[in-house]
């Protein structure tokens, strides 16, 4: 039993073009366990702009699975849902999907993207958070 989280360390970062105005940005805080290809945690994903897209909690889950080709030496899957409240006028909410799909290497940078209530962000920068290299070395 002592093994079965083997190797875990936190992977944070980001998933999208950050500093570009208006554009979705999806920052993660991951538990990674590549013993046992599994991901978890939290993704916060905010944009500039009014309503309830500016600013979504999701609890996500997922696997992570080594590649052994080229510069990318990772590809995680992650998904999750959400309480979306339905735009005014209207009133009400109800449980959205979250997706994501990475395409990273060792240090957690790559690119990948990642989908939300009525939102499709592809081909779009992963970086990992400044301290990551750090925590992994």
């Amino acid at each position: 039993m002592a093994d079965l989280l083997a190797g875990a360390y936190l992977a944070k970062g980001t998933i999208g073009n950050v500093g570009t105005p208006g554009a979705p940005v999806a920052t993660f805080s991951l538990v990674v366990v590549p013993s046992q290809h599994s991901v978890t945690g939290t993704v916060v994903i905010t944009q500039a702009v009014n309503g309830p897209d500016s600013h979504i909690v999701v609890q996500v889950k997922g696997r992570i699975y080594s590649t052994g080709i080229g510069n990318y030496t990772q590809v995680v899957s992650l998904q999750g849902q959400y309480v979306q409240s339905f735009p005014p006028p209207a009133i009400g909410s109800f449980l959205a999907d979250f997706n994501a799909h990475l395409a990273i290497d060792n240090e957690w940078n790559g690119k990948g993207g990642f989908s939300y209530y009525q939102h499709q962000i592809e081909n779009v920068p992963v970086a990992a958070a400044k301290n990551l290299k750090e925590q992994l070395a």
